[in-house]
């Protein structure tokens, strides 16, 4: 009790140098207050994002390894026999098959599987694709060199390898592309923009998405184009056979191919929708009617693989001038998507496929993770500046407090000798010395915590804003630097399904607006329980560690010394 009370007595005869230390002790419990609230509201946001994310995934070709690891490097071109050896060598690996990929849906990390598929296919009779009249290019055949169209995989297919009786495009066919994408889909969980509420079904109703009954949902767009309604049919053809010139000059071929122009499929128009995206397509260049979402039939998988079989069945096989084979056969794009309930599973189904012998060429990766990943990266970035500044700020004040102990334990240095002359204990001296420390310090932290809790969220929010603007600055750099503008997207390539073209991120009435990420702006960064509480911890060990120095000098102190060269 006598300690308490000497310490409190000393603490208000001693106003200005307690003044001083409550000042430096508050500045560092208001920034570390800040700091804290930041690094906390990053932790939970990012948790709380992730928990929001809807993560899924595919498996696709690591082409790039794969070229790396056989020789293919830029540095190793090895002039055109190597090339042809590492055609061979991509030729082998291709994209998994739809039963390869089934075979890894037996999983416990997986929360869902599905798929869609997409051709291209031509209008006929009066029927025409929405915006026709204004394409410039009209009906578009992309030729080039030796082109052939291969079946079936190389060696090493399976589950560890390529895949066996696949379908692929061989660079150099000539591609017709169609006046529309007709997307087939496993289940309604692969209608995303259906899910997302992009699109809508205003009139009619579904299909059946388990059956191969052609039947189709068409956008209003089209429908209003071509004055469709629900119960209207209308006939499409294989976009290979609407062609003027053969690629075969053989005369037996002209013949099949002329018989064969009755390659028509029927659908019947169970439902119309609208699709917001369609709007934001009107500026981007297109190759072809069939890229403009307005022009995607949805029909379910099982209807386009009846077309698709029969194409197959009914194709007309010749050989063109450089020998290699051709094909009249539809071509579909098949894409597939993994849905995992959090990062973890998506984490551990990797492994898992690594386990069950998936070459090293394939890889699984997950677009929206990414996208997230990549959205919260100004957050990242703030919460380690709020981690480096509060490491500066508890040493800095570490260090004055200790050097501001120091000098006072030297000014009171009688009243020590008093003190421990009269029979007080050297450690009940010291401890006097800590507890006037501690009461100044948990003082200032309350005052430096209700400060810091006041301007954490307005500060947090604008330093997290700086961050964004510089995220973004130095992304639309990256834009202007490869040529393209801050909203473009990357460059044209071709897409192996179906004759189609992608255009950025356009492909088969996808989004045509290039994916932007969504940077976190904002955050909650209140002071709760847990905050204070590590400040209060924070408050006690710097008390001790710079009381440490005071304790120090106490028990090295000698009371009589002391009284002697004060006398």
């Amino acid at each position: 009790m006598l300690v308490i009370i000497n310490a409190f007595k000393s603490i208000s005869r001693s106003k200005g140098r307690n003044i001083l230390i409550g000042i430096i002790v508050l500045a560092i419990a208001a920034s570390s207050c800040v700091a804290l609230s930041i690094r906390n509201a990053a932790h939970d946001a990012e948790i709380a994002g992730l928990e929001s994310v809807n993560i899924t995934g595919s498996i696709s070709l690591d082409r790039l390894k794969l070229m790396e690891d056989n020789g293919g490097g830029i540095e190793n071109s090895g002039g055109r026999g190597n090339m042809n050896e590492m055609r061979e060598i991509m030729n082998r690996y291709q994209d998994l098959s739809l039963e390869e990929l089934l075979l890894y849906t037996d999983s416990a990390y997986i929360k869902d599987f599905y798929y869609t598929s997409s051709t291209a296919l031509n209008a006929t009779g009066e029927l025409e694709a929405y915006g026709s009249e204004d394409n410039d290019f009209g009906d578009v055949s992309i030729q080039s060199y030796g082109g052939m169209t291969t079946r079936g995989g190389g060696p090493g297919g399976g589950p560890g390898g390529g895949p066996q009786g696949g379908r692929s495009i061989m660079v150099g066919r000539a591609i017709t592309m169609g006046d529309f994408t007709v997307t087939g889909y496993s289940s309604e969980n692969a209608m995303t923009k259906f899910i997302n509420a992009t699109a809508a079904i205003t009139d009619g109703e579904m299909f059946d998405i388990d059956s191969a009954d052609m039947t189709c949902l068409v956008s209003n767009e089209l429908a209003r184009w071509n004055g469709l309604s629900v119960g209207d049919t209308i006939v499409l053809a294989n976009p290979d056979f609407d062609s003027d010139e053969s690629e075969n000059p053989d005369e037996e071929q002209d013949e099949a191919e002329e018989s064969a122009t009755s390659e028509t499929y029927t659908f019947t128009i169970v439902g119309i929708y609208t699709d917001s995206s369609s709007s934001e397509t009107g500026d981007m260049p297109m190759f072809s009617s069939s890229q403009d979402p307005a022009n995607l039939i949805c029909v379910s998988y099982e209807s386009l693989k009846t077309i698709i079989d029969h194409s197959a069945e009914n194709a007309v096989i010749g050989e063109n001038d450089w020998g290699m084979e051709t094909t009249t056969a539809l071509t579909d794009s098949l894409s597939s998507t993994f849905v995992f309930s959090n990062k973890e599973d998506f984490e551990d189904f990797s492994e898992e496929l690594t386990a069950k012998g998936l070459s090293e060429y394939y890889v699984l990766s997950s677009a929206n993770l990414n996208n997230y990943e990549a959205s919260i990266i100004p957050l990242r970035n703030l919460s380690e500046f709020a981690t480096t500044l509060l490491l500066v700020v508890l040493a800095i004040g570490a260090v004055i407090l200790i050097v501001i102990n120091v000098f006072n334990i030297r000014e009171r240095k009688y009243e020590v000798g008093v003190l421990t002359a009269i029979g007080i204990k050297k450690g009940k001296v010291a401890l006097q010395f800590v507890t006037e420390l501690l009461c100044v310090t948990l003082a200032a932290i309350i005052i430096g915590t209700v400060l810091g809790a006041v301007i954490s969220v307005p500060v947090s929010n604008n330093l997290l804003s700086s961050q964004v603007e510089r995220t973004v600055l130095e992304e639309r750099n990256q834009e202007q630097s490869f040529g393209r503008p801050a909203s473009g997207g990357g460059p044209v390539t071709i897409n192996g399904g179906g004759g189609g073209f992608m255009m950025g991120a356009a492909s088969f009435g996808g989004d045509t607006s290039r994916e932007r990420v969504s940077y976190l702006e904002t955050v909650d960064a209140t002071v709760n329980f847990v905050i204070l509480g590590q400040l209060i911890v924070i408050g006690i060990a710097l008390t001790f560690i710079s009381s440490l120095a005071a304790v120090i000098f106490v028990m090295r102190y000698e009371p009589l010394k002391i009284l002697a060269n004060r006398a």
